[in-house]
């Protein structure tokens, strides 16, 4: 009896690439790298995925840069720019396209989000004092990707909201 194989993935044609990477950018943004991961993970051939890609930019649907400024919104609420950076890199954006895209994440909005967060954090602190919000609100900034001094900034812009817990 001649034994059959069974293939848990059967890969698909190589001219439903594009269909493919389509249904993936409708879903979410995707970056190039991350775009051409899936594709060879669903078993596309590499010939069919770079036609796709190559396809997609022309269209105007694949496009890093506008990835990358997209994610800095969005994310910039929570994030700073050094774990933005750090994020995007991952992810295989270009370094120039990370670095363009997180300059314009401007000081005052990285203060503004900062505050933000911090103001979120210490309400869950139960009466903390001054020392206890540089130290523990300051380093999730930081740990969150915000520099010292925008850290900083935030805790002093949160202490002069809460005059009762300001250094004597």
């Amino acid at each position: 009896m001649p034994q059959r194989t069974f293939s848990r993935h059967r890969p698909p044609p190589s001219d439903s690439a594009l269909d493919a990477g389509l249904r993936l950018l409708a879903r979410r943004a995707h970056s190039r790298v991350e775009l051409l991961l899936k594709l060879t993970r669903r078993g596309y051939e590499s010939t069919a995925i770079r036609t796709a890609l190559r396809r997609l930019e022309e269209l105007g649907h694949l496009d890093d840069q506008a990835f990358a400024r997209s994610f800095v919104r969005r994310r910039g609420s929570v994030r700073g720019p050094r774990a933005l950076s750090a994020e995007l890199a991952a992810r295989g954006v270009d370094r120039a396209q990370v670095d363009t895209a997180v300059a314009e994440f401007g000081e005052d909005e990285q203060l503004a989000a900062a505050t933000q967060i911090a103001e979120r954090l210490y309400a869950r602190m139960p009466s903390p004092g001054y020392r206890e919000i540089l130290d523990k609100v300051g380093a999730k900034l930081v740990r969150r990707g915000f520099s010292v001094s925008v850290a900083k900034a935030a805790c002093h812009t949160l202490l002069a909201g809460h005059p009762d817990r300001s250094p004597a």
